[in-house]
């Protein structure tokens, strides 16, 4: 189980490898992603809070990256978080994620990103349930449910 001390680590000495690696031009992730996918995983926006498909849904099966089709997240760790985006204690395997310090809007905090393509997802922070007090806050179009 991962923890906050060890996503810091992540953003200071380096990322867990990942299984493989997806890289692909900007026009060619424009062919197979919508323009609301493409401007939060690409260009590393997002949505309004309580606006995406996955907020409210808790069906069993996994999340899976919009992008490359990277497994993320599982449906036994999504929670109800209160945030207005899909949350989760956990990755699906430690190095499914990718994590860098983000300074954007005067803030400090720790953005999380698809570790096989580089898409955006959200962000970590360390105000999660027990046991491991993460809360992984990502972007509904960043990803799709496989059940």
């Amino acid at each position: 189980m991962l923890t906050w001390k060890e996503i810091i680590n992540f953003t200071i000495k380096g990322n867990p490898t990942p299984d493989k690696r997806v890289e692909k031009t900007e026009d060619a992730w424009k062919e197979i992603l919508t323009p609301e996918q493409f401007r939060i995983t690409r260009q590393k926006g997002t949505e309004p809070p309580h606006s995406g498909a996955l907020c409210s849904i808790y069906d069993e099966g996994q999340y899976n990256c919009v992008c490359c089709g990277t497994p993320l997240f599982d449906s036994t760790i999504k929670f109800s978080s209160g945030t207005g985006w899909p949350s989760f204690t956990q990755p699906i395997k430690p190095n499914a994620i990718k994590y860098e310090r983000d300074t954007a809007y005067g803030m400090v905090r720790v953005e999380v990103m698809c570790n096989t393509c580089d898409a955006h997802l959200g962000h970590v922070f360390s105000d999660g349930p027990e046991p491991s007090g993460l809360r992984y806050c990502i972007n509904s179009e960043s990803m799709v449910l496989e059940k």
